[in-house]
Order: C-alpha cells, then sequence, then structure tokens
C-alpha cells in the first residue's frame, strides 16, 4: 500500500504515510528502507524530513504490478488520499506530525 499511496500522490514522507496508513513510524520506515534498498523508491532529505517517490526509472514489470494493483485497490488508495486531506496544511503541520 505504501507504493500505491506514493505513486498516487507523487510524493510523500514518513510522517504523513503514517498519518495516512495509520501505523508506526518506525514500521513505516523499515519498509520504506527495503523498498529503496530493492530500487523500488528514491528518497529526498529535506531537513529533518525524508520525501519517497518511485523512480523514473522503475522496471516495467514494477509498473505494471503497481498499476494492477492501483485498479484492484483504487477505493482503498482514495481513502489514504482523504485521509491525507484532512490532515490540512501538510507542510506546516509535518513539525508536529514527524
Amino acid at each position: 500500500m505504501l507504493m500505491l499511496l506514493i505513486r498516487h500522490q507523487g510524493e510523500l514522507c514518513v510522517c504523513e504515510l503514517t498519518e495516512a496508513l495509520e501505523l508506526s513510524q518506525p514500521k513505516v520506515s523499515r519498509h520504506l528502507a527495503q523498498l529503496r534498498r530493492c530500487g523500488l523508491l528514491e528518497d529526498r532529505r529535506a531537513g529533518q524530513w525524508v520525501h519517497y517517490r518511485l523512480p523514473v526509472d522503475l522496471p516495467d514489470w514494477a509498473l505494471s504490478t503497481l498499476e494492477a494493483a492501483a485498479k484492484g485497490d483504487a477505493e482503498r488508495v482514495k481513502g489514504l488520499a482523504a485521509r491525507l486531506n484532512e490532515m490540512g496544511e501538510r507542510p506546516a503541520r509535518r513539525a508536529a506530525l514527524c
């Protein structure tokens, strides 16, 4: 679900993912690190925050798998995106959430 939400939003930081998925920060960070080590995610550091996005050179097999998964979980992704939108002014709140 991490990659589907990142695919939908373009880029997300750990605090946004923990908020949307209602999971602990260590658990989300552990999974993100593994996906990054496998080359399925890229990270960008901005101060204390780490933002994750899909690499531009993601293999075709990964893209087609994500697309199929996104179709199957479209409603769930939409619900998680709505939860992100409820965070309000996300950049202003990041300091409190991260």
